[in-house]
């Protein structure tokens, strides 16, 4: 029996060490890369955002963009993710140019508007060509819509400040992915004609994260 013991013994001392370090590299993978918040400082980025949490209604067939009670809507906590997101932004010191670019639909344009104020939000329609890539789409829609979203996200943006997208997320394995809700695809143009390239991929709680861990510093200087 103790014999018995002693070999359980010895069997959970290897498996724990193991766990440990499989936690711990797990948490080392979510870690944001701390020259990237430097590198938003300087500005040149696209960050491409998911909208906030929506579970209220649904998108109906007869949609209308200036009807919110035809499409799905934020819930409150999708009210207040908008609103955390746009004040940690705020607080880390990211520059942002307005006015922010949203999908036209209304969990999109209120996220925006949440984050970053009612008057510094511009519809821009193409993004609905983004949504709708989750539905029925031709291979050719859908090659259309990529070619023209990397068109876009390729242009080289001015230092000092970083261009916002507030839209949907993709199907997964297409174009920027599955993305959760206020999370933040960090994307660099290269320039027209050359693409660009995805930095990071950052969900709200790395965000968040990031800024207290900044606080932190700061406070500790």
């Amino acid at each position: 029996m103790r014999k018995l013991l002693g070999i359980c013994m010895l069997m959970l001392l290897l498996i724990i060490p193991a766990t440990i370090g499989a936690e711990e590299s797990k948490a080392e993978g979510n870690r944001i890369n701390p020259a990237l918040l430097s590198s938003l400082r300087e500005g040149g980025y696209i960050l491409y955002v998911r909208h906030g949490e929506a579970g209220v209604g649904e998108d109906q067939p007869n949609l209308d963009f200036g009807k919110c009670i035809t499409q799905r809507n934020l819930t409150e906590e999708g009210r207040r993710q908008a609103k955390l997101y746009g004040e940690v932004l705020r607080s880390l010191k990211i520059p942002v140019q307005t006015p922010i670019q949203a999908s036209p639909f209304c969990r999109t344009r209120e996220s925006a508007e949440l984050a970053f104020g009612k008057g510094n939000v511009q519809v821009d329609p193409f993004w609905v060509k983004i949504y709708s890539l989750s539905g029925q789409v031709t291979p050719a829609e859908q090659a259309s819509t990529l070619a023209a979203l990397s068109t876009g996200l390729e242009q080289a943006q001015p230092a000092g400040t970083n261009k916002v997208i507030v839209a949907h997320g993709f199907p997964k394995g297409v174009g920027l992915g599955d993305i959760p809700n206020l999370g933040t695809v960090v994307i660099r143009p290269r320039g027209a004609g050359k693409g660009y390239e995805v930095v990071d991929r950052i969900t709200l709680n790395e965000l968040l994260s990031l800024h207290e861990s900044t606080l932190t510093l700061e406070m500790a200087r």
